[in-house]
């Protein structure tokens, strides 16, 4: 018997994974695009939220493939327990990073402000009033009357009180 009669089954299963795959991130992605432009979030902001939505779909698909393939859950317990330790160790490491990058996908859904926007943030010790200048994954951008620029952690601008001064102060 040859290889594809062998595998007949995982073959055609994952060709219908690969497909459906590309059907979900195709659609994910036209509608975060959707999001992002009306919206009037700027282009760098939907393509990392793209890259987002493709990294989990991969992982998923990752996971199904190993059902297809047949591993058995005995076999893959020693593997994903020492997986999920390596990993629980990285992230408890890296728990600000994380922290930030999904305040940054919470603000791509759901901050009022955009760039260009000149707010006011309410912190008692480092009140400040400033332009947004840009929205990364990990803080923003903000430009201060004097000029001087100021990252902001994504994580502190959600736990803040802000407030709009002016829509599109650059433009002004």
């Amino acid at each position: 018997m040859s290889f594809f009669e062998t595998y007949q089954f995982e073959l055609i299963a994952t060709a219908i994974l690969f497909v459906v795959l590309l059907i979900i991130r195709g659609l994910s992605h036209a509608l975060v695009k959707r999001i992002g432009k009306k919206s009037g979030i700027n282009e760098a902001r939907i393509n990392l939220i793209k890259r987002y939505i493709t990294v989990t779909l991969l992982i998923i698909a990752l996971t199904i493939q190993i059902a297809i393939l047949g591993v058995e859950f005995k076999d893959l317990t020693l593997i994903v327990s020492s997986v999920f330790a390596v990993i629980g160790i990285g992230l408890f490491a890296i728990w600000s990073i994380l922290s930030n990058v999904t305040s940054g996908i919470i603000m791509f859904f759901s901050f009022p402000y955009k760039v260009g926007d000149k707010i006011q943030i309410h912190d008692k010790d480092f009140p400040l009033e400033a332009v947004i200048e840009d929205i990364r994954a990990f803080q923003l951008h903000l430009r201060l009357d004097n000029g001087d620029l100021v990252t902001y952690p994504n994580n502190l601008i959600l736990q803040k009180a802000v407030t709009l001064l002016e829509k599109d102060a650059i433009e002004a």
